[in-house]
């Protein structure tokens, strides 16, 4: 035989008695109670089941077991989610953050700046200036009065203070931010706000007195060039050529270069001047050819270089960025660009690079890679986030070394450019080595490409043998204040009035992190004290024997105490009965407690009542035995009455006396289950067959059905439900079999039915009397007989009256005809406010146009008199008509009478109208159409059909000369949003079309350029990105590749251009471009029809999409508003902004 496996599943289960059993046996306990009057110690045992031995190892704190602690703590490795056993990370975490972690790492690592939403591009020009030692030590230099004056130099000078010794490891950038008054969720351009800032700090610096710090900004990034235009017939060079202008960046050109050098040719290269670009030179008196170009005078000791990545589209009026890569050399030399030999050697080394990162203009994140100038070392600055980057500035493998001459001829960085093969992160490239020989006189000069460089920033190479240096050298520099020379002793300290600033708030900040330290370790240390106490009493908690004395605690309070880092003081009100002890109903929310580990819970918490092991209720077990008892009994009754009403239901005879109940009652009745006592409902056995003067209700009458049942049964009903509400004798009265239903009742809805049956006769009597107008027939209409009008509406309603069934429709909702005529006339002029139907030939019969909701309709004279006499209506008071046929020419219907006519275009919208216009009907009414009236009204309903927005029009594009019928007639109605529409007219499509969300003010160029995207664009993109997937994904479909591209051509050609766009309202064009779908009448829910005239072809629809008049493009704003653009002082700033 086999070996079976050991049944594991229930192993750690515990196994519960039997319930049945349990039930049992505490019902006998209470019986035995009740008889012998008296509770026994072994009774107490059993009821509170003090006997059960102590839970070991159960996974949930059992609720039938007062002796089982288990559940109240998790298991040793274990924790939950809140509470005293948390994990301690998730403790630690509560805390708040840790300062610590912004900790500084040390000195020699730079701080970042915080991002307050849009300022990156402030954070990287600012890192940019604060890395550049002189210009550091410039702005350090000015002194405490003029920053006092100057609240923007001030907040510089003291962000400058904290990026170089402040112990956090980023600075926060509000105070200077919120003095330049920037939006700090605007993006900015970075060259822009670098080129204000250098005004602005000019301005501000020039009220120092320090030379050095007075014009740190133009020593150290003013250069000069000069725009020099010379004719090549002379050789005389313009008057302007000799001015020099000063500049701070040199703007260079990205498009369609490769490197640095390449766009320094550019810049500097010499333009022709021909043909009608010719100069005037005013040597030679006349127009001449003449050359123009830049010259470099001077140059600055650190040279910003600014690369246009951004052009401007000319053909859609936005701009774009430049993504190619873009080589530049770690060392550059400009010597040759000068145009004046210089002594000194012009060896510039790349100090910083400005990114740009994102392909948009107006969006992306601005970041900076800075050299350190003391160790070499290359920093990248994302705003809070600083990352050493080694001795590249764009990490270990970012440069490519190009062979370099010694007689520092020009570097072809193009060449070198070519040899990049790689690009990592769009940023560097992969290094490579060019084979060359030192003893030849060469060597290397690393070359760095990325396509995000947007900034440049070079340092002029110090030599070695100036005194300057040497004073730098020895650590000591001069100022001349007032005349008198002061040296003064140079080092990596900061000003005293800056040092002291900065050491009051590193203090602070130390002092917050000692602060969270100190708080972190006390809350750890009381925490693992809870855990110990917690574990230690919950050990001595179990009563191990049953002799020994004990004391209640609340289950729920032991939970809370044993989860709670502070828990409150005992609280064992819910376990305590009115008697003022423990009832035998709390057992199971109590626990046995040992009296060691009762008294020092109470002895630490206080708190009570205490309840011992004598203080068992003796009261509350005899009423709970009281309660068993007489719910066991009435189980038992309720089982022998539910077969009763069983019986009684399934229409089986029975036999003695008998009584009615409620059939649905005794339905719900039966339906309860698991009833130990009654209940409320229980109630109302005979509340719905009593009628209001206390009789037995009709049994026609509504929920009124009853059923008899026997005695036995009826006298359990109403024994139980008076004992539910005694005060109920309307809901619990008695009707014996006997009983006879109310008479008065009877009556009632025998006059009921009667009411119905007259009403079903005269709802029937009206479909007779009118039976084409009430199955909305047309009538055939003849000249000089007399009809009346009557709002159609009101016809509506009539027929929903006399055709609906039962009590669903009332007549109080039609109106008298006094009360409709006098709506239809107006106040004023006493004259008819709406206008008589159209009438049309059909079959040489004449008959009315469909009317409107609200139009009129005309009715004969018979059923106008029978109205009258049915609907409270005056055969005087009245809108009469008459039909004529009159004689007019053609050239007579455009005419403007109170006679109505049908009209040429509905006569050629019919296939069945007769043509001759000669004999043309039409209405005459008494009292005459009121046009002043119908006019002024009219006139307020277009201004209000004209004041739309967001509302919905439907464009068919035609691939055809006409379009079909249906879209012609479509169109060519007229819509009433307010109108209802069927199903089926709101399901119609008009094949290739789309719904427009417009409003009234929405020009008709801007609803073509919606077309042209609708029809075009989208059609386009979605065949493209098919055809990309399919490629790529499944390369092996080459078979599909022409159906594909097919499938691109068909979709290219759907594009509708707005040029080509033929625009039609029913027949009539629309033109005019300017003008807004109100001026063109074009109403909410208007189908229009739009054609393809092929006119213009091959057009460009990204750069058309972006046309400026197809949408109202924000102005960019720039740095308007702020005070880098000011003409105010900076002084003028209030003492709030320096906060």
């Amino acid at each position: 035989m086999g070996h079976h496996r050991p049944t594991t599943r229930s192993k750690n289960k515990r196994s519960k008695p039997d319930d049945n059993a349990s039930a049992d046996t505490t019902s006998q306990i209470f019986r035995k109670i009740l008889s012998n009057r008296e509770v026994t110690e072994d009774d107490v045992n059993q009821l509170y089941m003090i006997w059960k031995p102590v839970c070991q190892g159960c996974r949930v704190n059992t609720k039938d077991n007062p002796n089982c602690f288990c559940g109240l703590i998790p298991p040793p490795n274990g924790s939950r989610k809140s509470g005293l056993w948390q994990k301690t990370s998730e403790i630690v975490n509560s805390l708040g953050p840790d300062p610590s972690h912004e900790l500084r790492e040390s000195s020699n690592t730079p701080a970042g700046l915080t991002n307050l939403g849009a300022t990156c591009y402030a954070n990287s020009i600012l890192q940019c200036l604060y890395m550049n030692k002189s210009f550091r030590e410039g702005v350090f230099s000015v002194e405490p009065e003029v920053l006092d004056r100057e609240p923007v130099l001030n907040n510089l000078v003291r962000l400058f203070a904290q990026l170089h010794s402040s112990k956090m490891a980023f600075v926060d950038s509000a105070p200077f931010i919120q003095t330049l008054e920037l939006d700090n969720g605007v993006q900015q351009d970075s060259h822009e706000f670098l080129t204000l800032l250098f005004s602005l700090l000019e301005r501000c610096l020039s009220q120092s007195k320090v030379p050095k710090a007075r014009t740190i900004v133009q020593d150290l990034f003013r250069g000069g060039v000069s725009h020099v235009t010379r004719c090549s017939k002379c050789g005389n060079e313009s008057e302007a050529s000799s001015k020099i202008e000063d500049f701070y960046e040199l703007e260079l050109n990205v498009k369609g270069l490769e490197s640095l050098d390449e766009s320094l040719d550019d810049y500097f290269s010499i333009e022709e001047l021909h043909g009608d670009n010719q100069y005037h030179c005013d040597a030679c008196a006349t127009r001449a050819d003449a050359t123009r170009s830049i010259k470099l005078r001077s140059l600055p000791a650190v040279l910003n270089f600014q690369l246009k990545r951004c052009v401007f589209l000319p053909n859609t009026t936005t701009k774009k960025k430049i993504t190619s890569a873009f080589c530049f050399p770690g060392e550059l030399n400009m010597e040759r660009r000068l145009s004046e030999c210089s002594q000194l050697d012009l060896i510039y080394d790349l100090a910083a690079v400005l990114i740009h990162k994102g392909s948009a203009v107006n969006s992306g994140h601005y970041t900076a890679h800075i050299k350190d100038e003391n160790t070499g070392e290359w920093w990248e600055f994302d705003d809070e986030h600083v990352s050493n980057l080694g001795q590249k500035p764009f990490g270990p493998t970012s440069s490519v070394s190009v062979a370099k001459a010694a007689q520092n001829e020009p570097v072809d960085c193009s060449s070198s450019a070519k040899q990049v093969t790689a690009l990592v992160d769009g940023n560097h490239a992969d290094e490579k080595k060019l084979q060359s020989s030192d003893s030849n006189g060469v060597h290397h000069v690393q070359t760095f490409s990325s396509t995000d460089a947007y900034m440049l920033m070079y340092v002029l190479r110090r030599t070695k043998i100036d005194g300057e240096d040497t004073a730098a050298r020895s650590g000591e520099r001069k100022m001349e204040i007032d005349g008198s020379v002061i040296s003064q002793q140079i080092d990596n300290s900061l000003p005293f009035h800056l040092s002291e600033e900065v050491h009051a708030l590193n203090s602070v900040y130390l002092d917050s992190c000692e602060q969270y330290k100190s708080k972190k370790e006390f809350q750890l240390s009381c925490i693992m004290k809870r855990r110990q106490e917690v574990r230690s009493i919950l050990t001595e908690a179990p009563v191990v024997s049953l002799e020994k004395p004990y004391f209640w605690i609340s289950t729920e309070w032991l939970r809370q105490w044993a989860d709670s880092v502070t828990p409150l003081a005992i609280d064992n009100t819910s376990i305590r009965c009115l008697h003022g002890k423990v009832p035998v109903s709390r057992t199971n929310y109590m626990k046995r407690l040992s009296v060691e580990a009762w008294t020092t819970l109470f002895s630490k918490y206080g708190g009570g009542p205490t309840l011992a092991n004598g203080d068992h209720c003796i009261d509350c077990i005899f009423e709970m035995g009281r309660n068993m008892v007489r719910a066991s009994t009435y189980r038992d009754q309720r089982s022998l009455m539910k077969e009763l009403a069983e019986t009684a239901l399934s229409g089986e005879p029975l036999d003695g006396k008998l009584y009615y109940i409620s059939k649905s009652w005794l339905q719900q009745w039966l339906r309860r289950k698991n009833i130990d006592l009654p209940c409320d409902a229980d109630s109302g056995p005979t509340a719905s067959i009593r009628c209001p003067h206390g009789e037995l209700m009709p049994e026609l009458a509504s929920g009124a059905k009853r059923l008899l049942v026997p005695e036995s049964l009826w006298n359990f009903i109403h024994e139980t439900a008076m004992a539910v509400k005694p005060d109920d004798y309307v809901g619990c009265s008695t009707f014996s079999a006997d009983s006879e239903p109310c008479a008065l009742c009877s009556v009632e809805l025998r006059e009921a039915a009667f009411s119905e049956d007259s009403l079903r006769e005269f709802k029937s009597k009206q479909r007779q009397n009118h039976e084409k107008l009430a199955t909305n027939k047309n009538i055939a209409l003849y000249p000089d007989a007399n009809y009346y009008l009557l709002p159609s509406s009101w016809l509506s309603k009539w027929r929903s009256y006399i055709h609906a069934g039962g009590k669903n429709a009332s007549s109080s909702e039609l109106d008298t005809l006094n009360t409709v005529v006098d709506m239809l006339l107006c106040e004023k002029h006493c004259k008819l406010l709406e206008r008589p139907p159209e009438l049309i030939w059909k079959r040489d019969l004449i008959i009315q146009k469909s009317a409107a909701t609200d139009g009129l309709v005309l009715i004969a004279e018979d059923d106008w008199k029978l109205f009258c006499e049915e609907w409270g209506g005056m055969e005087s008071k009245c809108v009469s008509a008459r039909i004529e046929i009159g004689n007019f020419a053609k050239d007579d219907l455009a005419g403007s009478t109170e006679e109505m006519a049908i009209s040429e275009e509905h006569i050629n919208l019919s296939d069945e109208l007769n043509t001759d216009l000669s004999r043309r009907p039409i209405v005459k009414t008494c009292p005459q159409v009121c046009e002043e009236c119908i006019g002024e009204r009219e006139s307020s309903e277009l201004v209000r059909k004209l004041n739309y927005a967001n509302e919905d029009i439907c464009v068919c594009l035609i691939r055809g000369k006409q379009p079909p019928k249906s879209i012609l007639e479509a169109s060519g109605s007229i819509s009433d949003p307010s109108r209802r529409t069927s199903k089926r007219s709101r399901k119609a499509t008009y094949g290739n079309s789309v719904n427009l969300n417009v409003s009234g003010s929405t020009s008709i160029y801007q609803l073509k350029m919606m077309i042209w995207e609708s029809f075009g664009v989208r059609s386009l993109l979605t065949s493209v990105i098919i055809y990309h997937v399919t490629f790529l994904v499944l390369p092996w479909m080459f078979a599909f590749t022409a159906l594909l591209l097919e499938g691109l051509r068909i979709a290219s050609q759907e594009q509708v251009v707005k040029e080509n766009q033929i625009l039609h309202k029913g027949s009539k064009v629309i033109n005019e471009e300017t003008a807004s779908l109100a001026d063109a009448n074009i109403f909410p829910g208007d189908i229009l029809w739009v054609t393809d005239s092929k006119i213009h072809e091959n057009r460009d629809i990204a750069d058309e999409l972006s046309d400026p008049n197809l949408e109202e493009q924000k102005e960019e704003e720039g740095f308007r508003g702020t005070l880098l653009t000011s003409t105010v002082s900076s002084q003028t700033i209030p003492e709030a902004c320096l906060n």
